[in-house]
């Protein structure tokens, strides 16, 4: 039986949905140092697509399920085969409804994995850090320096 979600915003989706979630390596500065962390995400269809085609990705595993799996009501569901030591990512619950919506428009992609399969063999890669918490800080030095006859009309 498919129940729909009781969400506000998500009056289009139902349990049955499917969805992929992705362990990331990721990495949160803290006093100058930086930590590893494991991070579970929605990963919307074009980007598994991406990452099946072998661009390196900081995902370790991709966990087919159905969204009614991982969310009961307002609490979060931590799937199977996921370590303990994994949290979710900020604003999980937004993005699993918009990585849901991604393989209802393009169901082909649901072929990828099957529901209640995981995938392992990606281009596993750490070497560009995805930084959580990383704050960009613009400076004078940043703009660019233009040509004097720029705005002036010759």
């Amino acid at each position: 039986m498919t129940t729909a979600i009781s969400y506000s915003n998500a009056n289009d989706l139902t349990t049955d949905d499917y969805i992929v979630i992705g362990l990331a390596t990721c990495f949160y500065k803290d006093d100058g140092e930086v930590h590893q962390i494991e991070v579970i995400e929605p990963i919307p269809s074009a980007a598994l697509e991406a990452i099946l085609k072998g661009i390196p990705t900081s995902y370790k595993l991709a966990y087919a399920t159905t969204l009614g799996s991982i969310l009961d009501g307002d609490t979060l569901v931590m799937p199977n085969g996921i370590p303990e030591s994994a949290q979710f990512g900020d604003e999980f619950v937004l993005r699993a409804f918009s990585a849901a919506r991604t393989y209802k428009r393009r169901q082909s992609a649901q072929l990828f994995i099957p529901v209640g399969a995981t995938k392992t063999d990606f281009n596993y890669s750490t070497e560009r850090k995805r930084v959580l918490n990383a704050a960009r800080v613009v400076s004078k030095e940043d703009n660019v320096k233009q040509h004097s006859h720029t705005h002036k009309v010759l």
